[in-house]
């Protein structure tokens, strides 16, 4: 039986950046030949990054993806590989437009492919046949379906090619290729991170690799785009259902295995719908000893940590921002920010801001201040209280007014010294707060990134009890002040205010928004479930009066499987009720 030796190449891409992406792919292809590697996969469009949303109907950029594919083969020989055949994920095209009813944008022109490279040369390219157009995926509108199925026979082995989403539905490429005495299924991912994901994905490439009865070896892209984050949790699982070799979370890795696999057929002809490709000139597999295994975790909450983190660093990286800055309240939710933030780039890009008005309490500024010392993070203090009396002296603001104009000048403080010094405002919103309207338009809704966007007030506590653990196991000072996740949640913008005076008990919104946003029950399914009517009701109705707050804040990385964003696409004026039946 074959030894055969692949390479998972895990890389965080840069959208549009063609050079840094190339330049990533030689560095991980140099890792994987001087252990012997036979082949390297790289995950979906790591050439240009995912997701490429419009840039996919630009010729120009289709055409300047093609060349860098060229000039990436090229390179690969140069440098001495050009016996490892290296599988690259990328846009192709532009093709000549057709007309095809399952083309949902009538510009349309490319396909979501991955090319074979061996010798200086392109052998083969396979384009992606699903598009998923669901929850954040828009694929239908931009890329034409492909059509035929490859199979690549090198080193004595028949390896099949499908791209994501073709491996999550048992049509097309799949059920060509099952019942063909393949050896290896390759396929390459833009698999975004989501609290539940990894329960759903590798049962899925186990059932796939136990019905093919052959090794799938899934490669995932890494790293931050936008409000996506991807997690990287590339593997190999056997014929038998083992996960025989895992690469790291959310980082970018190169991780090389020997599989056992069965000589192809002779006899076998390429099944109905595929095309074989026969490379030859693949190097023998190297003696040399393979790298240990990227040590892995599997505790939830740091997943989650790790994913907000990478969401933080690559946005604020990749955009070219050197720090950013943030208002420090003393509370649980700036708290939790400033420490992802200190963690994801470091404290010395992290600027911290107290803004102290007449209602603000001695200990939130004292809060404020110790976590600013125990995460070294730069700290200042600017009182609003002449900047809101300038609002009040001339408008004569009373009630929810003048609440609200305290949180827009700490939002016009917090740009303002983004303009003069060049940070990125983080704002401290949760989803709870976000969900239900609970934040000030251009006040403390103001900022480029919302890191906990998407993590609800639950979450939140748990996210900085877990953080101040994991400090106490190392040995360090806990970041995030006791006083500052056990008190009661308060905006402090009148005496003695609390969130729960305006809010039901957070445990209890949470598991509601859980069922209505997340799950997508409607208010009698909620009922249904035991929960007061009057409060469901509420709920409701503040959810649905909030969506047009909600389609003007920051972005923020996604961590469940329904954010506000791309997943939840509501009007604005919307007049349905909840709790109509129909007659």
């Amino acid at each position: 039986m074959p030894r055969f030796r692949l390479a998972l190449a895990q890389t965080n891409p840069i959208v549009g950046h063609r050079s840094h992406n190339a330049r990533t792919l030689v560095e991980c292809a140099r890792v994987a030949y001087d252990q012997g590697a036979q082949a390297m996969l790289s995950g979906e469009l790591s050439l240009t990054g995912y997701p490429i949303e419009d840039l996919a109907l630009r010729d120009n950029f289709l055409e300047l993806s093609r060349a860098s594919l060229v000039e990436l083969a090229s390179a690969l020989e140069a440098q001495g590989m050009g016996d490892m055949a290296v599988i690259v994920g990328h846009p192709d095209g532009p093709h000549a437009l057709v007309d095809d009813a399952t083309i949902l944008h009538s510009a349309a022109r490319a396909t979501n492919s991955a090319s074979v490279l061996l010798g200086g040369k392109i052998h083969a390219t396979y384009a992606k046949h699903h598009l998923p157009t669901y929850a954040v995926f828009d694929e239908s509108r931009t890329f034409v379906p492909g059509t035929e199925t490859l199979i690549l026979r090198m080193a004595g082995v028949d390896a099949g090619i499908v791209i994501c989403e073709d491996l999550w539905r048992s049509d097309g490429p799949v059920e060509t290729l099952t019942g063909y005495p393949l050896g290896l299924l390759l396929v390459p991912n833009a698999s975004p991170f989501q609290r539940d994901k990894a329960t759903v994905r590798e049962p899925l490439v186990t059932q796939r690799a136990q019905e093919m009865n052959t090794h799938v070896a899934y490669v995932n892209i890494a790293g931050g785009q936008d409000d996506l984050v991807f997690d990287g949790d590339s593997m190999i699982v056997s014929p038998a259902g083992h996960r025989a070799v895992s690469s790291a979370w959310f980082d970018e890795d190169v991780t090389v295995a020997d599989l056992e696999i069965p000589a192809f057929s002779a006899a076998a002809a390429p099944p109905n719908g595929a095309r074989r490709v026969e490379l030859a000139g693949v190097r023998d597999p190297g003696p040399q000893p393979l790298a240990p295994p990227t040590p892995r975790t599997d505790d939830p909450l740091e997943l989650v940590w790790q994913a907000i983190t990478t969401g933080i660093r690559d946005y604020v990286n990749k955009n070219g921002f050197p720090s950013v800055i943030l208002g420090l309240s003393g509370g649980i939710d700036s708290a939790l920010c400033a420490s992802l933030a200190a963690d994801a780039l470091g404290p010395e890009r992290v600027f911290g801001v107290g803004m102290p008005s007449a209602h603000s309490s001695e200990h939130s500024l004292e809060d404020a201040q110790a976590l600013a010392d125990n995460l070294g993070i730069t700290y200042r203090v600017e009182s609003i209280t002449q900047l809101v009396a300038g609002f009040d002296n001339q408008l004569g603001l009373t009630g929810l007014a003048a609440e609200n104009v305290q949180a827009r000048a700490r939002g016009v403080v917090l740009m303002a010294l983004s303009n003069q010094e060049g940070h990125l405002v983080l704002t401290t919103g949760n989803k709870s707060e976000l969900a239900v309207g609970y934040s000030t338009i251009y006040g403390d809704s103001v900022g480029g990134f919302a890191p906990i966007k998407d993590v609800p007030k639950t979450l939140v506590w748990e996210l900085a009890r877990w953080r101040n653990a994991r400090a106490g196991s190392l040995g360090e000072t806990p970041p995030i002040p006791a006083n500052s996740i056990d008190k009661p949640p308060s905006a402090e913008l009148r005496p003695d205010q609390t969130d729960q005076d305006s809010l039901p008990d957070y445990e209890l919104l949470d598991q509601i928004l859980e069922l209505l946003v997340v799950q997508g029950a409607d208010a009698p399914q909620i009922v249904a479930r035991g929960f007061d009517e009057a409060l469901v009701h509420e709920v409701v109705a503040l959810v649905s009066r909030a969506e047009w707050k909600r389609r003007q804040g920051a972005i923020g990385p996604r961590i469940s499987s329904v954010a506000f964003g791309r997943d939840r696409r509501l009007p604005i004026t919307n007049t349905l009720s909840q709790f109509e039946s129909p007659e």
